[in-house]
């Protein structure tokens, strides 16, 4: 990983600005994710959520990770394995935020599933729109351009 700054040190940092978020075992969490960063990746923001749609399902804690390339979701289960998931600017459809009393909720849609972030501070909602929006904007423009390139030869 080319970054010096660990994905771990992102999540201390969400965490310090967004304590009431819920999450466990954030350490755990964020070694599944630097085990699938590419060497030409770079994290430029990072937070943890519970992945489902229930807020009442606290066990489920994940670490998002948005680099410049993709977003990667990293969940370490408690005796052994792990949840992996990456999302690239191709299966990106859309992104929902949801906001309650205490806690908020993003959905982003893919051309697959819809993944659910759920117990999210609801002052960190706006932070992880503007962080992902503008990443998949600025990719999708990559992407359409290869397209458009690509249909004229």
């Amino acid at each position: 990983m080319k970054d010096k700054r660990s994905i771990y040190s992102f999540l201390k940092e969400f965490k310090r600005k967004y304590p009431f978020t819920i999450s466990w075992r954030l350490y755990q969490n964020s070694k599944v994710i630097e085990q699938h960063i590419n060497s030409d990746e770079k994290v430029i923001y990072a937070f943890a959520a519970q992945k489902n749609d229930n807020p009442f399902d606290i066990v489920t804690t994940c670490v998002v990770a948005i680099t410049n390339k993709r977003i990667l979701i990293g969940q370490k289960r408690v005796l052994f394995g792990y949840f992996y998931y990456s999302i690239t600017p191709d299966m990106f459809n859309d992104l929902s935020i949801q906001m309650g009393l205490l806690w908020g909720k993003v959905c982003i849609d893919t051309v697959k599933e819809e993944i659910y972030l759920s117990n999210i501070q609801k002052e960190a909602l706006i932070e992880i729109e503007t962080q992902i929006s503008e990443l998949m904007m600025e990719e999708k423009k990559k992407y359409e351009y290869k397209n458009t390139k690509r249909g004229n030869n």
